[in-house]
């Protein structure tokens, strides 16, 4: 076992490396860690022989933009397990506010340590802001698996939300790709219902991405609960809400004939056209209507079905242009 600890390569970036001792041995820092269930009691705080903090666990307040709403209870007992076996091997990050210390990452840790009945846990203090705060509880949650989309998501919105800024600002500040920032945001357009799903497990981000193209809330909930029933795959349900949407364009034209006769006729179908249809909709998370002419001219139509997914579309389509004029 490497004797770096690293907090992972977002964290890293906005606070630095977490700790590294690199005369300690596993076992030095295992050992050191055993007499956090038996400390001074002259203090909230001491060192142990390496140099190390330790603070007393009722003295540290949890992180107020901590993304995560629930907590796996037979998940931290197993952690609790670890930690009295093996100790903490990454050390808390915490800040100090008034007389009070505020966790910055490590909750998971906190809440086993204090089920394993340590009294004390490793730390590093750190002088962040509340900006930097929010970042770094987006940062320790956005590639944990265990933390459902919809609460990345909701992460994503109060930063926004807060401090005015564009999803390309937070994503530069918190080093994640755009994409993943537009991605999940999009999620939080889909009814009550089919979020709640996603939280619960039932259904996945994916298949949540899936029904965003059909716009219409009743339609949306009725696919996921579909999606449940039937146990449909993401590619299964993409294809499902693509001929959905094909049914329901697909009313016959009227045409009228020379003597004003009229008659109806189905609409023509041309596969590359619906493909490309498919691929716009999947992008932008919306309907999308595609037509060409003989010649090569045609239309595409973003259907939106209020201001909010109007500014969000508007924001993506015009977003790729920004970088060009600043540079200008």
């Amino acid at each position: 076992m490497s004797k770096e600890r690293r907090l992972g390569r977002g964290l890293e970036a906005l606070l630095g490396r977490a700790w590294e001792d690199p005369e300690a041995s596993t076992e030095h820092l295992v050992a050191s860690q055993q007499a956090a269930s038996d400390p001074p009691s002259d203090g909230r705080m001491s060192h142990d022989d390496h140099g190390q903090l330790w603070l007393n666990c009722d003295a540290i307040d949890r992180n107020p933009y901590q993304p995560r709403k629930t907590f796996d209870e037979s998940e931290i007992a197993d952690l609790a397990d670890s930690i009295r076996t093996h100790g903490i091997l990454q050390p808390l990050v915490v800040r100090l506010v008034g007389e009070r210390y505020e966790l910055i990452a490590g909750e998971r840790r906190l809440r086993a340590a204090q089920a394993a009945d340590w009294r004390q846990v490793p730390v590093q203090l750190r002088d962040v802001d509340d900006r930097q705060m929010a970042e770094l509880a987006i940062v320790e949650n956005v590639q944990r698996k265990d933390l459902n989309a919809i609460e990345k998501a909701e992460s994503f919105q109060r930063y926004l939300d807060q401090y005015q800024c564009t999803q390309d600002d937070l994503a530069a500040r918190v080093n994640i790709d755009r994409s993943t920032v537009a991605n999940l945001i999009r999620l939080l357009e889909l009814p009550d219902e089919v979020k709640k799903l996603v939280c619960g497990g039932e259904i996945s981000q994916g298949h949540a991405r899936a029904l965003l193209p059909l716009g219409d809330t009743d339609e949306q909930i009725q696919f996921a609960a579909r999606i449940r029933k039937e146990g449909l795959s993401v590619r299964a349900t993409e294809q499902a809400v693509q001929n959905h949407i094909h049914a329901a364009d697909g009313e016959p034209l009227r045409i009228v004939d020379a003597e004003g006769n009229s008659r109806s006729v189905a609409k023509p179908r041309n596969e590359q056209i619906e493909a490309i249809q498919q691929e716009l909709a999947t992008v932008l998370g919306t309907k999308v209507d595609l037509s060409l002419t003989a010649k090569g001219r045609g239309r595409i139509t973003i259907h939106f079905k209020n201001h909010d997914e109007f500014d969000r579309l508007r924001q993506m389509l015009v977003a790729s242009r920004i970088p060009q004029q600043q540079t200008a």
